[in-house]
């Protein structure tokens, strides 16, 4: 029985299904990384922030992209605070070594420490530096007004070759927005004018 079992198994064992889910939201944001490193790794996307994958696979991957996107957003705060308290010197110089034992760095590792928490636990959650790193310093930034709803998943019209399974994309949301425009309503008074001035000169 699969009393209180709401997600898909997806034909998978648990093990296989949690490494997909896991690859599949790495892979949303590692699309958003920068152009010139997607270019040395021979993986540059063709819209960033934009997945396709079969329809279930979207809809279960969603809810852990959110998670993700949530925690990272929620540890900015305190990334900012640490910045109040950060060297101004580069690494291994004098001014480091001195900031390093003085009360300024210990408020600095008090400050940073949710932010280390964060990048660790959604590391735990997608298993990828990178990807966790794009998240922080780019993805995170963009969804901090916004309370919820960071991926967006559009069903495909045309289905997957091979198996005919329904294939449907997954994005982040902001970037690949349909903007609205306002209709300009036809002004019928300027062509009457033109028609009047017509008959007139006849």
């Amino acid at each position: 029985m699969r009393h209180r079992r709401k997600s898909r198994v997806l034909g998978r064992s648990p093990s296989h299904r949690k490494a997909l889910l896991k690859n599949l939201a790495s892979a949303i944001f590692l699309t958003e990384r920068d152009p010139e490193v997607a270019e040395l790794a021979g993986n540059v996307p063709k819209v960033p922030g934009r997945i396709v994958t079969t329809l279930e696979k979207a809809k279960e991957v969603r809810p852990l992209v959110e998670k993700c996107i949530t925690i990272a957003k929620k540890s900015l705060i305190s990334a900012e605070e640490a910045k109040k308290f950060a060297t101004p010197g580069p690494r291994g110089s004098d001014e480091y070594k001195a900031w390093r034992k003085s009360e300024e760095w210990q408020k600095w590792a008090a400050a940073r420490a949710p932010v280390v928490n964060a990048r660790r636990r959604v590391l735990q959650l997608i298993g990828d530096k990178q990807a966790t790193q794009v998240l922080f310093d780019r993805v995170a930034e963009r969804f901090v007004d916004r309370p919820g709803g960071y991926t967006r998943v559009v069903r495909l019209a045309t289905p997957r070759l091979g198996d005919a399974g329904t294939r449907a994309i997954l994005e982040l949301v902001g970037k690949n927005d349909r903007v609205k425009k306002a209709s300009i309503k036809p002004s019928f008074a300027s062509e009457e004018t033109a028609a009047v001035a017509e008959s007139a000169e006849a």
